[in-house]
């Protein structure tokens, strides 16, 4: 089995080509993932901007799933069934692959299937790795979400936390931002980091005792809540710049607040994802999404791992980040389950998991 991923739901263009290997140890293959950012266009406006992200969308999506055929050394008649992103993410966005492989599915006469962008995430570190232990749990950490599943069969996730405000990235953003570092904050701050002493200053934690009143059903113990954290270092930079008469902080503040500010949250990703895994007697831990290509949260939970005796497993940087690749396999998971998209499938913005 064939399949072609696309991906569209934030600022990349992606398409790529997963073919099944037969090999229950490690099912999937890349045969191509070829992605077209759009960080350099919205630079200048210090985010995503959606409506030029839609229009960029259609202005790349023909190419970029041609390159991914040609990648491949495929054509059309060579797929047996497409992947497609549902949401969640920009409606605008997600409109535009959506309505592309619903058309290339209609006209090549291929089942088309719907896939879930934090599914594509977990299922990257099958992609990458192969068979898993079970049960996993798994952290989804990028700008738009910060997500703990529970993973006890293959392809059934159920969540036992997420971010009650900010996701980390998110926050990573907000802070780059306020530091005039540029956008995207993220990959900023973790080059700024490296240089830093992340004992400069100490930032609050957060201690989350009650449910979450929007999901009341669980207990939200294994919440996350970045906003507090962001508040502390807007007041603290504020303060700075009133007492040195500036706007900008010198760089060598700049640089220890940076390690400062990952250090805090790179811990409680770490010890909320740890906590959890021991609390449901997993026999492994992933990390995915965006954020899993920080160097620090890498390095910290591979640490954390040996000490432990819990597996971590983390994709690739090809595969952190958004990517077709991991829908073409989250859309293989769901293929073999026999989950078939509609004719009348539409783009979900906030599409649950």
């Amino acid at each position: 089995m064939v399949v072609l991923g696309i991906e569209t739901s934030c600022d990349e263009t992606a398409a790529a080509v997963v073919e099944e290997t037969g090999d229950p140890a490690k099912a999937w293959r890349v045969r191509s993932n070829v992605v077209a950012s759009q960080v350099e266009i919205h630079r200048e406006w210090g985010g995503v901007v959606p409506e030029i992200a839609s229009r960029q969308h259609v202005r790349d999506i023909c190419g970029v799933v041609e390159r991914a055929l040609s990648d491949a050394q495929a054509d059309w008649r060579d797929v047996d069934a497409l992947a497609v992103t549902q949401g969640p993410g920009l409606v605008g966005s997600l409109l535009v692959g959506v309505s592309f492989a619903k058309s290339a599915a209609w006209a090549l006469g291929k089942p088309l299937v719907a896939v879930n962008h934090l599914a594509g995430h977990i299922e990257s570190i099958w992609l990458e790795h192969g068979a898993i232990p079970l049960p996993a749990v798994v952290l989804v950490v990028s700008g738009g979400h910060t997500s703990l599943y529970l993973i006890e069969r293959e392809g059934d996730y159920r969540l036992l936390g997420r971010t009650r405000d900010d996701a980390a990235g998110e926050a990573y953003d907000k802070v780059a931002k306020l530091l005039g570092l540029g956008y995207p904050g993220g990959p900023i701050i973790d080059t700024l980091a490296r240089g830093g002493n992340d004992e400069a200053i100490r930032w609050p934690g957060t201690r989350l005792t009650n449910p979450d009143r929007n999901t009341p059903q669980r207990d939200g113990r294994f919440d996350f809540s970045f906003s507090g954290l962001k508040t502390a270092v807007l007041r603290h930079v504020r303060q700075r710049q009133a007492e040195l008469g500036s706007e900008r902080l010198p760089q060598d503040e700049i640089v220890d607040l940076s390690a400062s500010f990952q250090r805090r949250v790179v811990e409680t990703l770490i010890e909320r994802t740890f906590a959890a895994a021991r609390w449901h007697g997993a026999h492994a831990i992933g990390l995915a999404g965006g954020v899993s290509a920080n160097s620090r949260l890498r390095a910290d939970a591979l640490a954390k791992a040996e000490r432990s005796e819990i597996p971590v497993f983390i994709p690739g940087l090809a595969l952190s980040t958004d990517n077709a690749a991991m829908i073409a396999a989250a859309g293989l998971r769901q293929l073999a389950a026999g989950h078939i998209a509609p004719a009348d499938l539409n783009a979900a913005a906030s599409l649950p998991l």
